[in-house]
């Protein structure tokens, strides 16, 4: 079991200066650069890294960075499996509970070398999980400009967590109130968990094999995650200092909700300028924690690119937008995601807003009413957007909906589903030739013509 100590009253707040080190004299700003990038292996200088302080320091990697997405899922599940006892450089598990009144009720401080086996995993598991998902929709790219990584408080207090590998208390609690002002989690609790893993890179040869003889560098990152804390369900509990039972509900801790990756494992080394951001719902990604942590412009959930998109189609295309339309439309980004899958890429599948217009122009939809969804795809993304067809759709399922009925099948079977007017109705029809059931019953139709 985890021993809290109550949280007494906190020191002041951390000093941060021009170094990524809090203890160093202020630095020039390439210096933090410098600093930062190569902590995770002091004794390893690379002479491109050299090379680029005495050039322009930050600019040119930033614009690298930004044409991928900075990490695949390659990278992210060569993280994920470090995270078992045997096999992280994880020593001690820092944190703090906090309750609905967003009150610092405990702190943690747990070393993963004196803690019980099955609750040192119990932690592992919990960080572990702010690496799951899919990229894009639970995972998502948080991307800082070169002035944030230079000289910005959001960015520097990250890195001080990192350098100081959360030994650091002052800098700790500083980034718990950071969290715990701004974080919203309604009326629960919650166990904000942080760790600190040292990966020993191990080198891959020519045929993408991991080289047992030696590695390339050492990537220093840390992993939080944000678990509600929930009442649990009244039982009768035995309590043996008392030698009586109690009905009593315990506080029970739940899967994480959000989490974070800093810095991003990109290209199988350290990214300064990305973070790895977690959330469990994909469309609940929780903003206000994104603004106050990293200060950048929230990007949008995948519920708000569905309906940023969907409504960028029924208002340009107007009566244009058919079934047919849609459910082309459905077809081959249905496709795309499959033929994603199988490849077994390492990059997100993305469609641009040119693509998309290509599947309308197949469809015989006038070119002015194409100009309108890319003109409207510009105000909703940006220009030059980059969409991603798993956030677009739903690939499990075509659904047609009318104010009375709602009709759901297959997509590979969706060409059942047909518009027809008849003496002046419209009408939804589906083949019925084999087998009908109503409520799991099945009945005969009768033959009306």
């Amino acid at each position: 079991m985890a021993h809290f100590t109550k949280q007494g009253a906190g020191p002041g707040p951390p000093r941060f200066f021009g170094s990524a080190y809090p203890d160093r004299s202020p630095a020039p700003a390439y210096n933090l650069f410098m600093d930062t990038l190569s902590y995770s292996s002091r004794l390893h200088f690379h002479p491109t890294w050299v090379k680029i302080e005495n050039t322009a320091p930050c600019s040119d990697r930033a614009t690298l960075r930004k044409e991928r997405f900075p990490m695949n899922q390659k990278e992210i599940s060569e993280l994920r499996r470090r995270w078992r006892p045997e096999k992280n450089a994880v020593s001690h598990i820092y944190g703090c509970f906090v309750n609905s009144n967003k009150e610092i009720v405990s702190d943690l401080d747990e070393s993963l070398g004196i803690m019980p086996e099955e609750e040192a995993e119990k932690y592992l598991n919990l960080l572990k999980k702010s690496l799951s998902g899919t990229l894009g929709k639970n995972l998502i790219d948080i991307v800082f400009s070169t002035q944030q990584v230079m000289d910005s408080e959001e960015h520097q207090l990250l890195s001080a967590l990192r350098s100081s590998a959360l030994k650091d208390g002052q800098v700790r609690s500083s980034f718990y109130r950071k969290v715990i002002d701004s974080l919203d989690m309604g009326d629960c609790g919650y166990l904000l968990l942080l760790a600190c893993d040292f990966y020993d890179v191990p080198r891959k040869g020519r045929d993408d094999t991991i080289q047992a003889d030696g590695s390339e560098d050492v990537f220093t990152y840390i992993l939080c995650c944000v678990c509600p804390v929930k009442l649990g369900k009244a039982e009768l509990h035995y309590f043996p200092g008392d030698n009586e039972f109690h009905y009593t509900a315990g506080q029970v801790v739940s899967a994480p909700e959000l989490g974070f990756l800093f810095p991003a494992f990109d290209d199988r080394a350290a990214n300064i300028y990305n973070a790895l951001f977690y959330s469990r719902k994909a469309d609940e990604i929780h903003q206000e924690f994104i603004d106050a942590v990293f200060h950048t412009e929230p990007p949008m959930s995948a519920a708000e690119q569905r309906e940023a998109f969907q409504s960028a189609l029924s208002e340009a295309l107007e009566d244009t937008y058919s079934m047919e339309v849609a459910r082309s439309i459905h077809e081959r980004l249905t496709d795309q995601i499959a033929q994603h899958k199988e490849r077994k890429s390492l990059e997100p599948l993305a469609a641009t807003v040119g693509d998309i217009g290509a599947i309308l122009q197949d469809c015989g939809v006038p070119q002015e009413r194409i100009d309108a969804f890319q003109a409207s795809c510009g105000e909703k993304f940006g220009g030059n957007a980059v969409l991603s067809p798993i956030n677009l759709i739903d690939a499990g399922k075509f659904e047609v909906k009318t104010s009375q009925v709602t009709v759901s099948v297959s997509p590979d079977q969706s060409y059942l589903v047909e518009t027809r007017t008849i003496d002046g109705k419209k009408y939804l029809l589906i083949p019925a030739e084999e087998d009908v059931e109503i409520n799991g019953q099945t009945v005969k139709l009768e033959d009306k013509q």
